[in-house]
């Protein structure tokens, strides 16, 4: 299910630090009014809160919301720190980071 909702999505890397308390009607505010993006587009909104630990997703799968949560017990999301922007990551970067991140031990770059 997961895979077939996630091709072919584009994947927008969300710089700055977010407050990770917030849930999907806070994370999809922050899409449409800070970013000016379509919630309900064809994406997945990528999200780290400040100690880069922690790792959410948002994803709209046609009749509802997705909210994916990841929690690293070792090492730290390298993330990109410049406020109110939207990185999309290439299918390139994508395939590369999805091969990569498996056989990390201690990840500390995942998605740039």
């Amino acid at each position: 299910m997961l895979t077939e909702l996630l091709s072919g999505a584009v994947v927008y890397v969300v710089t700055g630090y977010t407050d990770m308390r917030k849930g999907i009607d806070g994370l999809a505010q922050i899409v449409e009014g800070t970013l000016k993006c379509d919630v309900y587009s064809k994406a997945v909104y990528l999200f780290c809160g400040r100690n880069s630990t922690k790792m959410k997703a948002l994803v709209w799968d046609g009749d509802g919301f997705l909210l994916l949560y990841k929690r690293l017990d070792n090492g730290r999301y390298r993330w990109p720190r410049m406020e109110c922007e939207a990185r999309e990551l290439t299918p390139q970067q994508l395939r590369c980071n999805r091969q990569i991140i498996p056989r990390l031990e201690k990840p500390e770059t995942v998605f740039m």
